[in-house]
């Protein structure tokens, strides 16, 4: 049966019984997701490991925007208040969302506002890639088991995050994008390059495993297709995705040369450390790891029975069916200690960091399998009653498990309110900056102490600030004497620095890298501004330029539809 009688069928079914519609679908959905933040009203926020990093970059940037700054660069109130250019490095999409929910709610509802939000569109999105291929209702299915897969609840309760989160509702949509390029050839490219592009806005190490997956996937069609064309298709995809997300990509690739980018895979965040059912002597590490690796088990053991029970149905969708089994091996295979060679080898795969991370494709083939075999049962509703309720029985483990507190939330809002900041993080402090011995409680400017060298309280200065925001700070000081002074601010190479309106280079303090700068004594005019360098510039201009070509691209593609359709009926 060619896929499209199957999708045809699957039409059919839908129109006749009203079973798998995307009505229904959507109630199902959104009672899971429901379901799954129920628990926050009660017990407050289930702060993970990554909570306080999302949360204070969401503030952040809603702080921001207040100032005029659309797209912040720099995160103002890092490192308490010193600052950080997290917002180079870090995928735009999930601060932005953030920022944006804060901005028109209570911010003690938008983690859950977020999770909602994504669990609604991850279950649809998938809905959308299965209704093409099974029929009856299990396309819901499909939507409510990724929708609620054990792997988000990890994400939700135990780790906080937000990012990975949301990348993962796109996967759906990433497979949709391939099977279209195989099916429909170049039509197919704009769509795949689209979603693409927002995986890697979104989380930086789901789009290292977007690209790999990719590239998986397009082999398996070549095979399938015994022609090259889909990965030329497939790999011209890639690039115009690659373009439109180059605004952020090309900043971040060219500008880690500036910070300790290395520290995000340094110690236990190094893959060898992160198989499953590692060995560690860090017992809080290990406990994690083993509960993280049990949900994984899991995911496999159903997904693998799946796979059994629908071989002989995979007549009716032969190219997902195949694609699912090569993702899902190959992402089994990379969770275990003998894939160590290929995270070694294989570029820009060390920063996934965590190979169990590989759960983010798996849970495709966990969701379509566990929906297509369905179709193999007497009686199907027992199968999906006996996933949720297993799903559900997992939750009621992960729920009282994972730590809550809900004063996360106002305690780094009072931080920025008082001018005191937030913690910021070792793989965006810039080279040179210890930023544990960055002082928690500094003002915006002091001195060095002449005879000791440390940073000090700069008496007998005289200090003025004009503006003081993210991105510009201008300032007059006035001393009886030469001072260093130096303001509450890391030094970065995109700062500018003009004193006296004439450009300055400023010194580092050798341990923390706060920016310092020697004057003679008397009056001094500061400013500093955070400038755009050539590599955001250049991204920028790709970006643009991609989109423009994309959507020229799509419309030339659509004007040849009806030709192409008449010249189709004409052979039929």
């Amino acid at each position: 049966m060619s896929a499209e009688s199957t999708t045809e069928t699957v039409h059919a079914t839908e129109q006749r019984y009203g079973v798998g519609s995307a009505r229904a679908t959507l109630i199902l959905v959104i009672i899971a997701a429901t379901a799954i933040v129920t628990p926050m009203l009660f017990l407050g926020q289930a702060s993970g490991h990554d909570f306080q990093f999302h949360l204070a970059s969401w503030l952040d940037v809603a702080g921001q925007w207040h100032e005029g700054i659309l797209f912040p660069r720099w995160a103002e109130w890092a490192n308490w208040g010193f600052g950080e250019p997290r917002f180079i490095f870090y995928p735009p999409a999930s601060w932005i969302a953030g920022a944006a929910l804060g901005s028109v709610l209570p911010w003690r509802m938008v983690p859950g506002a977020f999770i909602w939000l994504t669990i609604v569109a991850a279950g649809m999105g998938m809905r959308r890639l299965a209704r093409e291929w099974l029929p009856g209702p299990q396309p819901s299915a499909a939507a409510l088991f990724f929708a609620v897969n054990p792997y988000h609840l990890i994400m939700i309760y135990y780790r906080s995050d937000f990012a990975e989160l949301l990348a993962s509702a796109l996967f759906p949509l990433l497979l949709l994008g391939v099977l279209r390029v195989l099916r429909q050839g170049w039509h197919g490219v704009p769509m795949l390059a689209a979603v693409f592009a927002g995986i890697w806005l979104s989380n930086a190490p789901a789009a290292v495993i977007a690209t790999y997956s990719l590239v998986l996937l397009f082999v398996v069609g070549c095979f399938l297709g015994r022609s090259v064309l889909p990965i030329v298709r497939g790999g011209a995809a890639m690039a115009a995705g690659f373009g439109l997300a180059a605004f952020y990509i090309l900043p971040a690739a060219w500008e880690r040369r500036w910070v300790q980018i290395a520290q995000v895979i340094a110690d236990n965040l190094r893959p060898q450390q992160n198989f499953l059912f590692t060995r560690a002597d860090n017992p809080e590490f290990l406990l994690f790891n083993w509960k993280v690796s049990g949900v994984a088990m899991g995911v496999m053991l159903v997904a693998g029975i799946s796979v059994v029970m629908t071989a002989k149905l995979r007549r009716n969708f032969a190219e997902l069916w195949w694609m699912l089994l090569a993702l899902g091996a190959a992402s089994v295979l990379l969770m275990f200690p003998p894939s160590t060679p290929v995270w070694h080898v294989l570029p820009e795969l060390q920063f996934v960091q965590f190979p169990w991370r590989w759960l983010l494709p798996l849970d495709l083939a966990f969701a379509l399998f566990a929906a297509a075999s369905m179709g193999r049962m007497c009686r199907p509703w027992l199968l999906m009653v006996a996933l949720i309720v297993a799903i559900g029985a997992t939750a009621a483990l992960i729920v009282p498990d994972a730590w809550w507190d809900s004063e996360d939330i106002p305690v780094l809002a009072r931080g920025i309110r008082a001018d005191h900041g937030y913690e910021g993080t070792d793989e965006y402090a810039p080279l040179n900056c210890d930023r544990y011995n960055l002082a928690e409680v500094a003002p915006r400017i002091a001195k060095v102490d002449p005879e000791t060298g440390n940073i000090v309280a700069a008496a007998g200065v005289r200090f003025h600030a004009e503006q003081w925001t993210a991105e510009r700070k201008v300032f007059s000081v006035d001393s009886a004497t030469a001072v260093a002074l130096a303001p509450r601010l890391v030094n970065y190479p995109a700062w500018e620095a003009r004193v006296d309106d004439k450009p300055a280079i400023p010194d580092s303090e050798p341990e923390t890298a706060q920016m310092i700068f020697p004057l003679t004594r008397g009056g001094h005019h500061i400013e500093l501004s955070f400038r755009r360098t050539w590599d955001r510039t250049a991204g920028a201009a790709i970006s643009v330029v991609t989109a423009v070509f994309l959507l020229a691209f799509a419309a030339s593609l659509r004007q040849d539809l009806p030709r192409s359709r008449v010249s189709h009926s004409a052979h039929s």
